[in-house]
């Protein structure tokens, strides 16, 4: 008997125990797999940070293949799509503590169906703003991206 995968029960957990013990959940996502639906001005090293908090996250979601929600860059709303392979950790940033995973193979083939996993936008949709954020990323290059709840 082959057993499903344990990454997304334990990113559930982990995250969970993160904001019970009010930190900052942050997320390591493998931004090169096509899958991966970020805002790509934010990406390094083909990577990406994103806090996941309850106040930062809007409708987030883990479940056993991916991990979705939405959130605001430079002020724009964006949703966000990894599949659970591309997510490299989960830990609070305030102490760094968290799991970490081993990059996965990933298969660069299109999806079987025409449509989408939930979350994921189309490039043009992505693309939007771009170059106000790339500006504003040129200037603050040594921060960290964040996110924040704007109300």
């Amino acid at each position: 008997m082959e057993l499903t995968s344990n990454k997304p029960y334990l990113l559930r957990a982990i995250y969970e125990w993160v904001v019970d013990n009010d930190a900052t959940p942050h997320v390591v996502l493998f931004a090169d797999n096509p899958l991966v639906q970020v805002p790509q001005q934010f990406v390094e090293n083909g990577k990406i940070v994103l806090n996941i908090s309850p106040s930062a996250a809007k409708d987030l979601l883990i479940d056993n293949d991916g991990l979705s929600f939405s959130a605001r860059f430079s002020g724009k709303p964006h949703s966000i799509y990894a599949p659970i392979g591309a997510v490299l950790a989960l830990y609070a940033s305030e102490t760094s503590e968290g799991l970490s995973f081993d990059p996965e193979e990933f298969d660069d083939s299109t999806p079987p169906d025409d449509e989408p996993p939930k979350g994921h936008l189309s490039d043009a949709s992505l693309d939007k703003g771009s170059a106000s954020a790339d500006t504003k990323k040129t200037k603050k290059s040594s921060k960290r991206p964040s996110l924040k709840v704007v109300k």
